[in-house]
């Protein structure tokens, strides 16, 4: 008989301890929910907004395609893909623009809109949420939507408070699906306390339900990465908004500025801005906070306008897109291989280039992940078989999340996504221990 040294009860106790550890671990990191995360964050001031913007974004877009790449060849080439993908990716790209062109809408009241006075946003605020309304009712809207309020740092406060509440309350009673509310140049956590705080109010006044109000903080300041003790400010603010963040969208100019960076260096992939990504990727891991990177600037426009161009004035206007394409995608590529699945987008010129981007990242890691995928569950559901425990199921929900995310935006369709051995029921289970749990009691039944 083998020899211990630990009693019985000191091992019970061990086990008990770790437990409750375990315990309080999910449920601080639950991992990600394999709910569906848009690309992509469209922002739009909201003296401009209407109840089918998103749509007129799309034909505008699909204008740009056609006109700037008129094959799937011109299209790689442009923004970097490769060729053996080109059509494949072209074709999704058209559809996608005809009939889901933006994916996550943002009603703007702080950078994309100004400082006006206040009958000014007032109006606005009472008008583009009735918009909001009325693209709810026709089902123009976008998939996500929300608003971003001003700062409620300084003396903004009161003006962004005030615009929420106007929005809200403007709606009708009718909160469009995933809905965000957006709030900026976070400094500390009491500002987001604040909006939580509002959000109480609001909800029984309204008629909504206790929690319905999200929202998404941004990391646009120095102070969201440390604070004035020297300790991350990420899992403060998490805590702060209790259990109503969303996720968590870099803001690269702001962050780069604040870092005394000059202009002409303020950009993406700027050294500085992985940083503050990396450690928002290591606060957020596996709390169920969507991530989204910040925007690329120059737009894809052409310098040259009118019907009478000259051939050396179309040259110029189709190198002056494409130059900026291949800008938005190496941004967007990068975001990508960080982990970053979503980013802002700024113009419908942007559009095509975003989807491109994405199609050719996903259509490209098709094959391997789709094996890796095919072994992992079935070594996983050998082992739950044999009633051994599976403690690795966040890689599996992960190596699932891949499919998701690239059907749910175009990418890639369910059946490309079946070959990893999965049925159609189990892909929109989207839940890898569902997956498992039903293979097992399948097995034992059989």
């Amino acid at each position: 008989m083998a020899q211990t040294t630990l009693s019985e009860q000191t091992l019970r106790d061990l086990a008990a301890r770790l437990k409750a550890q375990h315990d309080a671990f999910a449920r601080q990191y639950p991992g990600e929910s394999g709910t569906r995360q848009p690309v992509h964050t469209v922002y739009g001031g909201s003296h401009l907004f209407k109840s089918d913007t998103t749509k007129k974004l799309g034909d505008l877009a699909l204008k740009t395609l056609n006109q700037y790449a008129p094959s799937a060849s011109t299209f790689a080439e442009a923004i970097g893909i490769d060729p053996g993908v080109a059509e494949t990716v072209y074709a999704r790209v058209q559809e996608k623009l005809k009939r889901e062109a933006v994916e996550d809408f943002r009603i703007d009241f702080e950078d994309g809109y100004g400082i006006r006075d206040d009958a000014e946003e007032d109006g606005h605020a009472a008008q583009s949420a009735q918009e909001c309304g009325k693209g709810l009712k026709n089902g123009t809207l976008s998939p996500f939507i929300g608003i971003r309020i001003k700062s409620l740092s300084g003396e903004l406060a009161g003006r962004a408070l005030r615009t929420l509440d106007l929005f809200i309350t403007s709606l009708g009673g009718k909160l469009p699906p995933n809905f965000v509310v957006t709030l900026p140049k976070i400094t500390a956590p009491e500002q987001v306390s604040a909006l939580v705080t509002a959000f109480e109010a609001l909800e029984p006044k309204l008629g909504f339900a206790k929690g319905s109000l999200k929202l998404e903080c941004m990391v646009e300041t120095t102070q969201s990465i440390l604070d004035h003790h020297g300790t991350s400010m990420l899992p403060k603010l998490l805590q702060a908004a209790q259990g109503r963040m969303t996720g968590a969208h870099f803001g690269t100019y702001d962050y780069t500025a604040s870092c005394d960076i000059t202009a002409a260096y303020q950009a993406m992939r700027h050294p500085a801005c992985d940083f503050a990504k990396h450690m928002m990727k290591v606060a957020y891991a596996g709390t169920g906070v969507f991530l989204s990177d910040g925007a690329t600037t120059t737009m894809p426009v052409a310098p040259h306008k009118g019907e009478s161009l000259t051939e050396d004035q179309k040259r110029e206007n189709a190198r002056a897109v494409h130059s900026a394409w291949r800008l938005h995608a190496d941004d967007a590529r990068h975001s990508l291989v960080n982990g970053f699945y979503q980013g802002w987008d700024l113009h419908p010129g942007q559009l095509p280039s975003r989807y491109g981007t994405v199609y050719a990242f996903f259509l490209r890691s098709l094959p391997a992940t789709s094996e890796r995928l095919k072994n992992f569950i079935s070594k996983a559901a050998q082992a739950t078989l044999h009633g051994d425990t599976f403690d690795d199921a966040a890689t599996g929900q992960g190596l699932l999340n891949f499919f998701l995310r690239g059907v749910n935006c175009g990418a890639l369709t369910e059946q490309e996504a079946l070959a990893t051995g999965l049925t159609i029921d189990e892909l929109r289970s989207r839940s890898f221990l569902k997956i498992l749990n039903n293979r097992r009691t399948g097995a034992q039944k059989a």
